[in-house]
C-alpha cells in the first residue's frame, strides 16, 4: 500500500483541488506527482527520508504531499509562516533530508543551511520525468507532525501509511458522515495540522470529492468561497464560526448548501453553537481528536446533537475513561480518555520516555483529557491536558513559550498560562521577573519571543511581578498566577 494512492481511481476529469481559483483535475494531479517523484528521485531521495513542506494551503503543498508518500519518503509539514529559528530546531529534530518551501515558505526557508527547493526549482521538477509509486508496508512511517504530545517542548508524532488510511476509512464507515464524488470541501485548515491534513485533504481525496483551498482565512471571502464553489462540507476550527458568528451583515442563506459543518481542535462555545444555528440554520456537529489518534476520535456529525457533547467514537475506534485509580469510570463519572484502534500513532521520533508516557504496553493512547459520557455513550469534555494553551485550534505548551522566554538576558523567571480571548479562544500571558537591575518592557519581549516562534505561540501581554508562586515542591502554581489580575 501507499496512502499516496488515495488519489488515484477517480475519473481524470473530475476536478480534484481549487488552487488560487484554478481548478486542476484528478488527471492532471496524477501527472503532476508522477513528475515530481521522480525529480525527488533525481535529488536522491529514498524511502524513508524526512522530506519537509513549507508550504500555505495550495497546489504546491497538495502535490508535494503525494509525491514524497509516493517515493517511500516522510513528509514533514511545517508552518511556513513560523520564524526560522523554529523551523531550524524542527529541521534538526527529525533531520530532514530536503525541504520544499512553497511561496509563503520561502522567506522561512532560504536562510537554512540545508538542501531545498524553492519555488522556481518546484516548477522545474514538475516537468521531471514521471517515477512510479513505491510499495509501503501499512506500518511503514507515512508523516511526522510536530506535536506538543501530552506534556513539554513539541515532538515529532510519528504516523503510518495505515494510521492515516484507517482513520480516512474510519471516518467514510458512517453514511451520515462520508464523502460523496459530488461533495465540495472548504480546504482552509491549515495542511501542517492534522485536522486539514487528513480530515479535509485526506478524506476528500480518498472520495473522490474537490477540495477548495485557501491560504489564509477571511471571513467574507470565505463566504464568497462557499457561495461561488457550492460548497458542502465545511470544517473548521471554533474562531472560525465565531467570526462568522460576529458577522451582522452575513446574508442568511451564506451556508446554504452546507450538509456538513463540524468544528474540533477546542471546544465550540455555547453562545456560537446558538448563533450559527439561529442566524444561518447551521447545525454544528462537534467532534474530538489528537494528532496521534490520526486525529478523528468521536463525532456528532449524523447523529442528535447534544448540545456541548464531542459525540461518540467513530467505527473502528475504541475508548476507555480511566479514573485516577487506572479503573474504568463509573457512567456519568469523569475520567481521561484512552484511546485504541489502528490510527493510533507509533510513537514519538527518537523519544522513548514520551512515547512511554503516552501509549500503554497494550496499546492504549493516554490522552490527558478528561470526559464523561452519557447512558447513551454521548462524551463530553470536561478537563483537557494539563496547563495546555489552545490559540486558534492550535496547542501551545506554556513550557516552550517559557524556554524562549528565559533566553533573554533580562529575563530571571518566567510563567505562561492561557487566558480567554474573544477571538482567538484563549491567548497567551506570560509573568515574568525581571533579573537584577536590568530593564525590559513588554513589547520587546513579545517581539524576541516572535523571532522564535510562530506567532500564536507568543505572549500576546506579559505581566512583571517580583517572585513566581511556588507550591512546596518547587513547582510554578499557575492557578495562583491567573488570579494575580483577576
Amino acid at each position: 500500500m501507499n496512502l499516496a494512492s488515495i488519489a488515484d481511481g477517480h475519473p481524470d476529469d473530475d476536478v480534484a483541488i481549487v488552487s488560487r481559483g484554478r481548478p486542476t483535475t484528478f488527471g492532471e494531479l496524477g501527472r503532476q506527482v508522477a513528475a515530481l517523484r521522480g525529480g525527488l528521485v533525481s535529488l536522491g531521495v529514498q524511502p524513508g527520508d524526512r522530506v519537509a513542506i513549507a508550504c500555505a494551503n495550495n497546489r504546491y503543498f497538495v502535490v508535494s504531499y503525494l509525491a514524497i508518500l509516493g517515493v517511500g519518503a516522510v513528509a514533514v509539514p511545517l508552518n511556513p509562516t513560523s520564524p526560522t529559528p523554529e523551523v531550524e530546531r524542527e529541521l534538526d529534530m527529525i533531520d530532514a533530508r530536503l525541504v520544499i518551501a512553497g511561496p509563503s515558505g520561502v522567506a522561512s526557508i532560504e536562510p537554512i543551511d540545508r538542501p531545498k527547493v524553492l519555488p522556481d526549482e518546484l516548477d522545474r521538477l514538475l516537468s521531471s520525468d514521471p517515477a512510479p509509486m513505491v510499495e509501503r508496508a501499512a506500518d511503514d512511517l507515512a508523516v511526522l507532525i510536530f506535536t506538543a504530545g501530552t506534556a513539554g517542548s513539541p515532538k515529532a508524532a510519528m504516523l503510518s501509511h495505515g494510521n492515516l488510511h484507517s482513520n480516512i476509512r474510519q471516518i467514510q464507515a458512517t453514511p451520515e458522515r462520508a464523502l460523496h464524488p459530488d461533495d465540495v470541501s472548504y480546504g482552509v485548515l491549515p495542511m501542517f495540522h492534522i485536522f486539514g491534513l487528513n480530515v479535509v485533504l485526506g478524506v476528500s481525496l480518498y472520495a473522490g470529492a474537490r477540495v477548495v483551498l485557501a491560504e489564509r482565512f477571511d471571513p467574507v471571502s470565505a463566504l464568497d468561497s462557499l457561495r461561488d464553489h457550492g460548497v458542502t462540507i465545511l470544517a473548521g476550527a471554533p474562531p472560525m464560526w465565531q467570526a462568522w458568528a460576529s458577522m451582522t451583515k452575513a446574508p442568511a442563506d451564506a451556508f446554504r448548501t452546507v450538509r456538513i459543518a463540524a468544528s474540533g481542535a477546542s471546544r465550540l462555545p455555547p453562545e456560537t453553537w446558538g448563533a450559527m444555528l439561529h442566524r444561518f440554520d447551521v447545525h454544528i456537529a462537534e467532534g474530538y481528536g489528537l494528532t496521534e489518534a490520526s486525529p478523528t476520535v468521536t463525532s456528532s456529525v449524523g447523529s442528535s446533537i447534544v448540545d456541548g457533547s464531542i459525540g461518540r467514537p467513530i467505527p473502528g475506534v475504541e475508548i476507555r475513561l480511566v479514573d485516577a485509580d487506572g479503573e474504568d469510570a463509573f457512567l456519568g463519572d469523569p475520567g481521561e480518555i484512552w484511546v485504541r484502534g489502528p490510527n493510533v500513532f507509533k510513537g514519538y521520533w527518537n523519544d522513548e520516555d514520551a512515547t512511554a508516557a503516552a501509549l500503554t504496553s497494550d496499546g492504549w493512547l493516554r490522552t490527558g483529557d478528561i470526559a464523561v459520557a452519557d447512558d447513551k455513550g454521548n462524551l463530553t469534555i470536561v478537563d483537557r491536558a494539563k496547563d495546555l494553551i489552545i490559540v486558534s485550534g492550535f496547542n501551545v505548551f506554556p513550557a516552550e513559550v517559557e524556554e524562549v522566554l528565559l533566553l533573554h538576558p533580562a529575563v530571571r523567571a518566567a510563567a505562561v498560562v492561557g487566558v480567554e480571548h474573544p477571538h482567538s479562544g484563549e491567548a497567551v500571558k506570560a509573568y515574568v521577573v525581571v533579573e537584577g537591575d536590568q530593564q525590559v518592557d513588554e513589547e520587546t519581549l513579545i517581539e524576541f519571543c516572535a523571532r522564535h516562534l510562530a506567532r500564536y505561540k507568543c505572549p500576546s501581554k506579559v505581566l512583571f511581578i517580583d517572585d513566581l508562586p511556588q507550591g512546596m515542591g518547587g513547582k510554578v502554581l499557575r492557578r495562583t498566577l491567573r488570579w494575580l489580575d483577576s
